[in-house]
């Protein structure tokens, strides 16, 4: 079912276009289910890898016309450009690296961007391209696919309307064990690249999954990181990037609070985490169970919150797909962010308003994502000194 409320005034699918994410990738085939779930857009073009016959082995699994199978994504820009039938906007899913380039390539020609996180490998590159997008007029999403589990939003909410009060500390945790072993170990194509500096970044266990915790934390509370002191490790022998990262954090309204990312915790699966708590209450979410929210008012038993039940707010329920009882997750997280996305690509197109209440990450979150890995680095190398993000 459509998110109620979203993109009422144009039926029409979105023309969508995709580099990367061709044959054994991973996060591709999320975001071609997520972009399907609400009928927003059609997956028309793609340069689906840098290898044009596995692009074009991919296009044809996916029933892509031909002839807007591309071996290139300069290629696919140039030539949907002109197309009068060509695409409107274009889904990022490559490696790291190539983020910064691709986007840049699709601002420039004309096109809006969903791109997955990090936004960029370094910094300066994410600045840069923010700049890009600017001068461009379209618009540029970043895919922190948790923001969009409707719990997320119900505490979004909670912490905005006053009900923890003054937010004291808080708690993200990350924990994986998906890389505890050598990435050749692992039969995973996607481990050997997120291990390489060349192609991930400056980050490991920090850029790949960090990111999201700190994203969360700063999305949940309304506030940002202002300092942090991080201890990042490699314990995997001959690994070039952090698999494991432990921090405090200092945030802006004096909050204090504390991160632990890591991809070689034997037993977890996908164990992220958030707990916040304020001078009146406290909030307790964990994503495997991402349908509950726990909240305790001061001296008051611990309550259950469930997506579509009692006490629902409206931006949880509007992201909400089935009734209560019935579970979402990650699919339908993701999903969030492709139907709010859809509503921005068709405001800007029709000249309006988007609607109110999207809450979707922006560049500005994929900046803040950069400053948040490159201060980890900075601190880890200085023995854990605080550093200014």
């Amino acid at each position: 079912m459509a998110i109620e409320g979203r993109d009422e005034t144009n039926a029409g699918r979105i023309r969508l276009g995709m580099v990367g994410g061709g044959e054994g990738a991973f996060i591709g085939g999320v975001h071609r289910m997520a972009a399907r779930l609400d009928d927003k857009f059609q997956l028309l073009a793609g340069a689906l890898s840098s290898t044009p016959d596995k692009a074009a082995r991919s296009a044809a699994a996916l029933g892509l016309d031909p002839a807007r199978s591309y071996g290139s994504y300069e290629e696919m820009a140039s030539a949907e450009k002109a197309r009068p039938d060509g695409i409107e906007a274009v889904a990022i899913v490559t490696p790291n690296h190539m983020h910064f380039p691709v986007a840049k390539t699709f601002l420039e020609a004309g096109f809006h961007v969903i791109c997955d996180k990090p936004m960029t490998t370094t910094l300066a590159e994410a600045r840069d391209l923010a700049a890009i997008a600017k001068r461009s007029g379209k618009v540029f999403v970043l895919t922190h696919n948790y923001t969009g589990y409707p719990m997320i939003r119900q505490a979004r909410t909670m912490v905005a309307d006053g009900e923890l009060g003054k937010i004291r500390m808080v708690v993200a945790e990350y924990a994986q064990d998906w890389l505890a072993e050598r990435a050749e170990d692992t039969g995973s194509k996607q481990a050997g690249w997120r291990v390489d500096p060349a192609k991930a970044g400056a980050g490991g266990a920090i850029g790949d999954i960090g990111t999201h915790a700190h994203n969360l934390a700063c999305y949940v509370t309304g506030l940002k990181v202002e300092k942090l002191s991080a201890d990042l490790s490699t314990f995997v022998p001959g690994r070039q990037l952090d698999d494991n990262a432990s921090m405090l954090l200092r945030f802006e309204n004096g909050a204090k609070g504390m991160l632990w990312a890591s991809q070689v915790a034997v037993g977890n699966e996908n164990g992220l985490t958030l707990r916040i708590y304020g001078e009146k209450g406290g909030l307790d979410w964990c994503q495997e169970e991402p349908n509950k929210l726990w909240f305790t008012p001061l001296g008051e038993p611990k309550r259950l919150l469930t997506r579509n039940g009692a006490g629902a707010t409206a931006p949880s329920t509007s992201v909400s797909r089935i009734p209560a009882g019935h579970p979402e997750g990650y699919l339908e997280g993701f999903a969030t962010i492709y139907a709010e996305a859809a509503a921005l690509i068709r405001a800007a197109t029709e000249g309006r308003e988007p609607p109110a209440g999207l809450a979707l990450p922006t560049i500005e979150d994929g900046i803040d994502g950069l400053a948040f890995i490159e201060a980890c680095v900075k601190s880890s190398k200085e023995d854990g000194a605080w550093v200014s993000l």
